[in-house]
Order: structure tokens, then C-alpha cells, then sequence
């Protein structure tokens, strides 16, 4: 079982002052005892209790726990162990785990094992079917409302003109985004307030704009003529909308596809206003060559998803959620594995642009597009940055891009593989390999 390099570690600390305080933690003489194995590294780390404090790392899925009071996680303790084994890995000797911590991986295996079937419910399935038909109808009810507004919206906005959304108060953006929340349709209330947030500094705003005008005026008529079409169009309207996929019956009814997948990049948004933390993870298949979006949510100071971290790769199975382009996915199952890898991506740009413009046709509101390229050089040209092929084609960068000359000081004038994120305008990188070394660039929103 893979241990964690100290580049993995770091990115699991939580803020700068967790780390600080870490790495204070990362020598020998600070533990009481250590330990490791191919399932977990544990120790005993001293502190200000009278006991030491027990820390236990997961190395199947990165899971951890320590018996510190601290709110943080991975607290300062955890950190430090992880440090500590990147570091000096000889100073956690292979050894049976003790009690403690097989105690806490059996806890850990039961409560991933799949879980019981639930005995049904005391009402029979005409009635449970009747109750599901009212709740629907009810939603649909509101839908057709939140629809209504939507459209005379788009149609005022179109009437005074591109312009007007360059000095449009934030009322005009939030109402409309509100009214659509109390119509049960959180996903056209996200689009709008993106619109909202399209930077005035932006070359493309106007054409951005526009795109976005025309998406959701398209998202609209679709949810009119919704049962005419096909199946998988029906999933994109709805899961546009805000409707909500019921996950464990996903799992339970899709295939999956199983492959050794690559974390290409992790990004966590976080709302201000709520606290909902949003981890926007994309992977990458080696046999199947192809992307996947996971997204994970927490409040706060709950923990997310820890296995995830950029350039390490998991071994499971992955189900996708239905779509006429499908990205999103969820795991069924998953483990760490030692093989990272560089992955096959798109051979010249032309290939890309071709798939980019084959995945629009199927569903016309992909709002970005995962890019990975191989072979390609970036270039300065007139104060504009380029991804270029071997054909002389390029593709420009997005001026959010914060890292053009790290991105050109890996490169050296060599080609590379990169991971971005497309979206018709511009590529925002978020990775790269040079020399076969993985490197996580950006500083861009992802």
C-alpha cells in the first residue's frame, strides 16, 4: 500500500497554520510510539494531556482519526504523521497494528460494507406510487411557474440589450435567482447568478453572455417539449434543473466502469454565506481513457474526501450518472494504488476540438469540457498565451490563468501533457507533466 509523498501530505492540511504547526510534530521525538503497515500508519503522539494522543491513517482510503479535541481535520497531529512517514519512513517500523488501531479498521470495514437491505415500508405500493405521483405533480406545478418567470426574465434581459447587464443592479440577478429556488429549480438559480459573475474585464463577456442567455432560453424550451426526448437528454434537462439523483439507487442499478483512475485536480469552493463546501474533483482513466467529474459537499469543518488528491491514482469502480455526455460519476468502491500514471489524452488539437464539438452536440449545455492534451507547448505571442501542437494549431489561455510562466518553466521549450478545463473560449490549465513529473498549476477557479 502506497504511503503518501510530503507534496500529498501538505495538501491535505486544512490551512496554513495546521501545517505550520505539523511540522513541528514531524520528528520521532514527539511520538511515544510508531507503527505502520500495508493497511494503516499509526502513533502516539505527546501532547498536553496526561495520555498521548492515539492518530490512525487509513492508507486504503486516506481515512484518519486522532483522540485531540481539535475541530480541524486533519488536525496538527495527523499532519505530523504523515510528515513524519514521508520524510523518515524508517522510523514507522512494519508491525502488526495494535489493538487500538485493528479496532478502528474493523469499524472502518463494516461500516463500508454494503449496508442491509431495508425492510419495506408499512404502506403498499399502490399507495407509496400515489404519493410519488403527488409529490410530482406538485413539482411540476411549481416547475411550470419557476419556467414562466424564467422566460419573461430572459426576454426582458434580451430587450435592453447585452449592455445593461454591465451596470444591472445585484437585485436584478438575486431576484430572479430566488424566484426560481422557491420553484424548486436550484439549478437555473445557479446558472443565473454565474451569469451575474462573468467578469467585466472578460474579453469574451458579451460573447459569454450570450452563450449563457442562450443556454438557459434552450433549457427552457426543453423542459416545455421534456417528453419528447430521448432518455438520456431528459437526465441532462433535469439534473440542469436542480433535480436530484437518488445516489445509492444509482449504485445499486448502474454499471460501472472499473480502472485505475488518476486524480488530475481537486478544487473546494466554499459559500460564504451557508458554509456548503463544494470538492470539485476530475479523474482521468487509464484503460478507458476517458474523464470523470466527482463532486463531494460538506459543511464547514466536516471533513471531504481525502483520497483524492492530485497526481495520486485509485483503483475501483466508477458509475456514472445518466446523461447524453456523461462526466459526473460516483464511486462504488475504491483503493489506493501505488501505479500513478501519465495518462493518454487527445494526440493533436484537432482530435480535441472534434470530441469538444461531437460532446455539444449531444448535450449543448456542458459549460466546461476537460481537456487533456498531449504534446503541447506554450507560447507567448504578443502578450497572449497559446497552447501549441505539433501541426502549429493552438488553443489560448483563459486570463484567469495566474501560472503561464511556471507553465513555460516546466516545459523548457519541450512539449508536455496538460489537463485543463475548456469552455469554448479559453483552456484554464490545472496540470502538467514534464519529464514524467506531475505538477499542479493554476490558481484559476476550477
Amino acid at each position: 500500500m502506497p504511503r503518501l509523498t510530503l507534496e500529498q501530505a501538505r495538501a491535505l492540511a486544512p490551512d496554513a497554520a495546521s501545517l505550520q504547526a505539523a511540522q513541528g510534530l514531524a520528528e520521532a521525538r514527539h511520538w511515544a510510539s510508531l507503527g505502520g503497515s500495508d493497511l494503516a500508519l499509526w502513533g502516539e503522539c505527546k501532547g498536553s494531556a496526561k495520555e498521548p494522543y492515539k492518530v490512525r491513517f487509513d492508507l486504503a482510503d486516506h481515512g484518519s482519526a486522532c483522540t485531540c479535541p481539535s475541530r480541524k481535520y486533519p488536525c496538527k497531529h495527523i499532519l505530523g504523521l504523515l510528515l513524519l512517514a514521508a520524510a523518515s519512513p524508517a522510523r514507522l517500523t512494519q508491525t502488526a497494528p495494535p489493538g487500538w488501531v485493528a479496532e478502528w479498521l474493523d469499524k472502518r470495514a463494516a461500516r463500508h460494507a454494503p449496508a442491509a437491505k431495508a425492510p419495506e415500508a408499512k404502506a403498499g405500493p399502490a399507495e407509496r406510487q400515489k404519493d410519488a405521483a403527488r409529490r410530482a405533480a406538485r413539482r411540476e406545478k411549481l416547475a411550470e411557474s419557476g419556467i414562466d418567470a424564467l422566460e419573461r426574465w430572459l426576454k426582458d434581459f434580451a430587450g435592453r440589450g447585452l449592455a445593461f447587464a454591465q451596470s444591472a443592479p445585484p437585485a436584478f440577478w438575486d431576484e430572479q435567482a430566488a424566484r426560481l429556488v422557491d420553484a424548486q429549480l436550484p439549478g437555473a438559480a445557479r446558472l443565473i447568478r454565474e451569469m451575474a459573475s462573468v467578469s467585466g474585464a472578460d474579453p469574451n463577456r458579451a460573447q459569454a453572455l450570450l452563450l449563457r442567455l442562450a443556454r438557459l432560453y434552450l433549457l427552457a424550451q426543453a423542459y416545455r417539449k421534456l417528453e419528447t426526448l430521448p432518455e438520456a437528454t431528459q437526465q441532462d434537462v433535469r439534473a440542469l434543473l436542480g433535480w436530484n439523483v437518488n445516489q445509492d439507487e444509482l449504485l445499486a442499478a448502474s454499471p460501472g466502469v472499473v480502472d485505475d483512475w488518476l486524480t488530475l485536480a481537486s478544487r473546494t469552493e466554499e459559500d460564504e454565506k451557508t458554509g456548503l463546501r463544494t470538492q470539485v474533483n476530475w479523474l482521468w482513466g487509464k484503460a478507458s481513457r476517458r474523464p470523470a467529474l466527482l463532486l463531494n459537499y460538506a459543511f464547514r469543518n466536516q471533513p471531504l474526501d481525502a483520497s483524492l488528491i492530485p497526481g495520486l491514482a485509485l483503483h475501483g469502480e466508477l458509475v456514472f450518472f445518466a446523461g447524453a455526455y456523461p462526466l459526473r460519476a460516483i464511486f462504488k468502491h475504491k483503493q489506493v494504488t501505488p501505479a500513478a500514471f501519465i495518462p493518454s489524452g487527445f494526440p493533436t488539437l484537432a482530435a480535441f476540438l472534434d470530441e469538444y464539438a461531437a460532446a455539444l452536440g449531444q448535450n449543448p449545455w456542458l459549460e466546461v469540457f476537460p481537456a487533456l492534451l498531449e504534446g503541447v507547448t506554450p507560447l507567448n505571442l504578443e502578450q497572449h498565451w497559446l497552447l501549441c501542437d505539433a501541426r502549429s494549431q493552438a488553443l489560448p489561455l483563459s486570463p484567469s490563468f495566474s501560472s503561464p510562466w511556471e507553465l513555460l518553466a516546466l516545459s523548457g521549450g519541450r512539449p508536455l501533457t496538460v489537463f485543463g478545463l475548456w469552455d469554448g473560449f479559453t483552456l484554464a490549465p490545472l496540470a502538467a507533466w514534464g519529464d514524467g513529473r506531475f505538477v499542479e498549476v493554476g490558481g484559476n477557479e476550477g
